[in-house]
């Protein structure tokens, strides 16, 4: 497992992740894992043919599918390089009285 702030990326066999739909990228051209409403910051994702996906059934369940290394970077953590392999992302969630919601830095 890797963890990176308030993000978690868990090793999955590929027969784990569902039927999925790749996350756009964002208006800079990044594949965005989570991004910090207060300071704007993201972790990001990249690699040589590396994938971020959603599932279609639960846009907020993301995987990646990693042909032969990734990198995870962010603007104040150091940076996780990923072996090939699929990943789930998780994100870290906080309870607010009545509900939880991913934590936002």
């Amino acid at each position: 497992m890797y963890r990176q702030g308030d993000v978690l990326i868990i090793p999955v066999a590929e027969g784990e992740v569902p039927a999925c739909a790749p996350v756009p990228r964002d208006r800079r051209g990044r594949m965005v894992l989570a991004r910090g409403e207060a300071t704007g910051h993201a972790h990001v994702v990249g690699g040589p043919g590396l994938e971020l996906l959603a599932d279609l059934d639960d846009p907020e369940r993301m995987f990646i599918d990693v042909p032969t290394h990734g990198r995870v970077s962010h603007e104040e953590h150091g940076p996780i390089s990923l072996p090939a392999g699929h990943y789930r992302v998780v994100r870290q969630r906080e309870y607010i009285p009545g509900a939880f919601r991913p934590v936002a830095d």
